[in-house]
This record gives structure tokens, sequence and C-alpha cells, in this order.
């Protein structure tokens, strides 16, 4: 009879392939790789990720993972230059921070408006923005959402939104691709969208 992996092993298995970007046999050659390296690899990253559940929770002026109830960047005085980068996820956000191009602070909506998905501006983090124009004397709000139908609609929104504020409304321009999504483009590419935004 053949003999297959364990009902905790398996379960491991399943568990790592509904991660993004791995399916079932990547699972498994992970899984088995950290099996073989278990005194090492294994405990240490079991270690790491007991950790991170117990202390990582969303910072409370932008919405970026931290493990304080405000991350450094919005802690780091140098960075209140003004400008507010307005990004759908938290994922865009380190994005950006990969390319060291911008120097402000960021605000993360948590999402994009769709009626497909029932997402209104109510499930999105739009009025803290508004507050935080306010609170941080921003001069410039960055909208470095995604070319998609979602993104662009949510930007347009946004826009509206911000019309009374007397803010500049800005939006990435070259280098971002209709439908592309900026955590799959390269730090070149968002560099350059960045220096070259545009008034909304």
């Amino acid at each position: 009879m053949a003999s297959g992996p364990s009902d905790n092993i398996e379960a491991l298995i399943t568990t790592m392939a509904r991660l993004p970007g791995l399916g079932p046999r990547s699972a498994r050659r992970i899984v088995l790789h950290l099996i073989r390296k278990r005194a090492g690899q294994m405990a240490q990253l079991a270690t790491l990720m007991s950790g991170v559940a117990d202390s990582a929770r969303e910072c409370l002026t932008c919405g970026n993972v931290t493990q304080s109830e405000i991350c450094p960047i919005c802690q780091d005085p140098a960075r209140a230059t003004g400008e507010i980068c307005v990004v759908t996820d938290v994922a865009d956000l380190w994005a950006l921070e990969r390319g060291r191009a911008f120097k402000g602070r960021y605000h993360v909506l948590g999402g994009s408006l769709s009626a497909l998905d029932e997402i209104g501006p109510e499930d999105l983090r739009i009025p803290q923005l508004i507050a935080r124009i306010t609170d941080e004397s921003a001069t410039e709000v960055i909208l470095a959402l995604s070319a998609t139908i979602e993104g662009q609609t949510t930007a347009h929104y946004i826009a509206e939104a911000l019309e009374t504020t007397g803010v500049t409304v800005t939006g990435l321009a070259q280098g971002v691709p209709i439908g592309g999504e900026l955590d799959y483009l390269d730090d070149g590419t968002i560099t350059a969208a960045l220096r070259a935004r545009r008034r909304i």
C-alpha cells in the first residue's frame, strides 16, 4: 500500500497551497524542504510566524502593517512633507517603498470601490483620509491606485470628495499599464510613474 503524508503534514500542505502564488505541488515541495530542515528553518519559521500572529496590527494613522500602534513611516518627522500617497492595500505601499522614490506618508484604503463585490465608500478608509488632510496640513494627495476599472473609479470618487479641501490631487502617470497592479510592477516603472504624476 502506498504511504502518503500523515494527517498533520497533509493539513500543512493543504494550508500552504492556499497561499497566493502557491499550488499543491509547490506547497508539497516547500513542506518537504521544511521537514528536512526542521531543526533550523522550520523551528525558526514557526517562532517567527507565532510572533507575527501575536504582534502584527494595523497602523492607526495610515493602515500599514506594523508591530506598534503607529508605524515607523508615520512616526518619522522627515516624512511629514505634506504629501500623502493613497494606495489600495499594504502590498502597494511596500511596492512603492521598495523604489525609495516617495519621501512622504501613505494612506491605505483597504480595497477599491466595486459594485460587483458590494464594496462602497463606507467600506474604505476614505473618511480617515479626509480627516488626515486637515490634521497633517497636507498639500498634495497622490492617488497611486491600480489602472483597473475599480482603481480608477475609486480615484475619481476620492478626487471629487477632496474638491472642497483645497488639496492638490494627483495620480500616477507613465509606466503603469491599463489593468496593471502596482505590486507586480518593477521598481523603475513605479518610480517613473510616481515622478511623472499628473493632476486629477
